[in-house]
């Protein structure tokens, strides 16, 4: 029997998964992958939105996905931009980088109205990754440095740069679930 066709059991709360044993092996990537998946889903918002400067950032408060998909749609205002740059360190560039836009580019954004809502996503984005580097790896410092050191998992590149597409995103993320469940990355 191979090891995805294990039955795992769950319980209604994801914090309490059962794995049944099965002719003495257990489930345990079952286990890992179910998760790290509530885990993620389970990442506070107010994470997310402490990264964005919270309610004095975005001008209003975020209680709700649905408030947070609203607020990216009309776009975020500039002192989003501050304010992330402020609490993750990231310089101008670094932060143009991460979110595939040039530096004159965001330094405009800075200066003028609400950003555009493709630019508002990248940094909601941005901002997730943070929360989750900070909570898998436990400190922010280190979560910091972590998205700025190049990756062999990301063929030799930070995490900060492969931001710049979904799937360079969705690669962060499954390279942070593994460090979170005892994988090396």
């Amino acid at each position: 029997m191979r090891l995805i066709d294990l039955p795992v059991s769950v319980s209604k709360r994801p914090d309490e998964f059962q794995v049944n044993q099965v002719n003495g092996i257990l489930g345990l990537d079952t286990y890992a992958i179910c998760r790290y998946s509530w885990r993620q889903m389970a990442l506070t918002l107010n994470a997310v939105i402490a990264e964005l400067g919270g309610k004095q950032a975005l001008g209003r408060t975020l209680a709700t996905e649905d408030d947070v998909r609203e607020a990216i749609r009309e776009g975020f205002p500039p002192a989003v931009l501050e304010e992330l740059m402020r609490a993750s360190g990231l310089t101008l560039k670094e932060l143009a980088g991460a979110l595939d836009l040039s530096p004159r580019s965001l330094q405009r954004r800075r200066r003028n109205g609400r950003l555009a809502r493709y630019e508002s996503d990248r940094l909601y984005r941005l901002a997730r990754i943070v929360a989750l580097a900070d909570e898998f790896l436990g400190d922010h410092d280190k979560a910091l440095r972590w998205l700025k050191r190049a990756n062999r998992a990301l063929g030799g590149i930070s995490p900060l740069a492969a931001l710049d597409t979904e799937l360079g995103a969705r690669q962060v993320e499954n390279i942070l679930g593994r460090i979170a469940y005892g994988g090396i990355s």
